[in-house]
């Protein structure tokens, strides 16, 4: 009989597969809809965890009711969770990039002037609950955060082109702008055989926001990489295609041309995931899956990953934590069927099954009286053996099963989900013994005040950067760097933060 080995599955794919499971947790979306369908866009804003930073009243005195009328329309449409949902990420561990800012909308005001509707996310070391702000930025002013490394929009990450991704009344258009193919280059970024037939729709749509209809861009392929393309056509009855440019350009004007954004460039990670068997539709974003469904795109290729991917995705979850009934005990003591008993976990316990269960919303062995119980803790203390009913409650505080949804959670800034499995797992009144599950509770509650200095601008740059320097004084990458420092400062010794949407 022949083997079958599965195809491994990548580190991209893994990413965005824990991505979807703990990002952006199901009530969390719940409640942000409930909110934003009632009109109540700042309570969805803030059931997002999305900081408002911005005055209707004050844009409207400054802009006038015109722009201030879009702007509140543009904010009632606003799905919090949905962009949440397609905020560009970083691996490994699939968080918001840190440090960005990006467009949403973009409106003129009066005279020259143009404003932008920006959502910014805080630098990785500030990054703790994984918070967005929402802002007006206007071009022709420079009062922004100064706290912020990039308060300007970036030109690479901009949604004002997709508003699909974060306007709940446009989800339909998903399904035409996902994409259909990955970036087609070769090894080494030579010229692509084929470009995606999509790319020059969306570069379309990006040179006519700049006011040209037809002309050159640039496509991001990578860390260094890029190409340098152009939209042709013989007139405006033809539809408009793209070629590589091939005569020599200085690096000088490669900079000034547009860049196609991320979101065009790259296929929507939900599409891979659910083509890949790696995630079921009706576990995504409900607006997503109604897109992804309606257009008959999310339909699983049956590869061999596609299986294996099925397979370890296992079962779907309710939108509650994932402890399952055995979550809190060591391997080889799972509980046994319990006949209707409200105690289902059981331990060989010197020859005998006892049980360990919630007792007046801690977990505690039940099978044990007081006084046998301050007896085998004194034999502990003392160095003697530990009886097998404690060594099942110490092995859940300091090394559960469920640490890693634990740690998932607070990465991504569920702290609600976290504590509800850490309450699933010790009861509602235990106390935390010392261990890496407090650990990780405390390292999140630590993290929030970081993020909460960051955000009033006491701590306008990471706490640790003027280490060892009194003046504050930290030099420069430049040709005036000695150049055993340049060497060292611009060496790479791990890779740069990327795989994001």
């Amino acid at each position: 009989m022949a083997s079958h080995f599965a195809e491994p599955i990548s580190a991209r794919l893994s990413m965005w597969q824990r991505v979807r499971e703990y990002a952006v947790p199901p009530s969390m979306i719940e409640t942000a809809t409930a909110r934003r369908v009632t009109g109540d866009w700042a309570g969805a804003c803030a059931a997002a965890r999305v900081d408002v930073d911005l005055d209707l009243r004050a844009v409207r005195v400054r802009h006038g009711t015109d722009l201030a009328a879009r702007l509140r329309d543009d904010l009632r449409r606003l799905a919090p969770d949905l962009l949440r949902w397609h905020m560009p990420r970083i691996a490994p561990d699939g968080r918001l990039r840190p440090g960005l800012t990006f467009s949403l909308a973009r409106y003129g005001g009066q005279g020259d002037a143009v404003a932008h509707l920006v959502v910014r996310t805080p630098p990785a070391w500030a990054d703790a609950g994984q918070r967005m702000s929402l802002a007006l930025w206007e071009e022709s002013r420079e009062d922004v955060p100064r706290h912020h490394p990039h308060p300007h929009p970036d030109r690479r990450f901009r949604l004002d082109l997709h508003r699909h991704l974060w306007d709940g009344t446009r989800g339909a258009e998903l399904a035409l702008r996902c994409g259909d193919a990955d970036v087609p280059y070769g090894p080494g970024g030579h010229g692509p055989p084929e470009l995606p037939s999509r790319w020059a729709a969306e570069a379309e749509v990006l040179l006519r926001s700049e006011g040209r209809s037809r002309g050159a861009l640039t496509v991001r392929l990578g860390a260094r990489r890029r190409a340098v393309l152009e939209l042709v056509a013989p007139d405006d009855s033809h539809v408009p295609v793209l070629r590589t440019v091939r005569e020599g350009m200085s690096q000088q004007r490669i900079a000034a041309l547009p860049v196609l954004p991320e979101a065009a460039v790259r296929v929507l990670p939900d599409l891979e995931l659910v083509r890949a068997g790696l995630f079921r539709v009706d576990r995504l974003h409900p607006l997503v899956a109604a897109a992804l469904s309606a257009s008959g795109l999310a339909s699983p290729s049956g590869s061999s990953a596609g299986r294996a991917g099925a397979a370890a995705a296992g079962p779907r979850r309710g939108p509650g934590p994932d402890v399952g009934q055995d979550a809190h005990l060591p391997r080889g003591q799972e509980a046994r069927p319990d006949d209707g008993s409200s105690d289902p976990h059981r331990v060989e316990c010197r020859g005998e099954v006892h049980r360990i269960a919630l007792r007046d919303g801690v977990l505690a062995a039940v099978d044990h009286d007081a006084a046998q119980l301050a007896r085998e803790d004194l034999l502990r203390a003392l160095g003697g053996p530990v009886l097998p009913c404690l060594r099942a409650i110490d092995t859940v505080h300091h090394s559960p099963e469920a640490l890693p949804a634990v740690r998932e959670r607070l990465g991504h800034g569920d702290v609600r989900g976290a504590l509800a499995v850490v309450e699933g797992l010790l009861g509602p009144g235990a106390v935390l013994r010392d261990g890496p599950l407090r650990d990780v509770l405390e390292g999140a509650v630590a993290g929030r005040v970081g993020h909460g200095l960051f955000r009033s601008g006491l701590v306008p740059v990471h706490p640790a950067a003027d280490v060892g320097r009194e003046d504050g004084f930290r030099p420069r990458l430049d040709r005036h760097l000695p150049r055993v420092l340049r060497r060292k400062r611009g060496s790479r010794t791990r890779p740069r933060t990327g795989l994001s949407s």
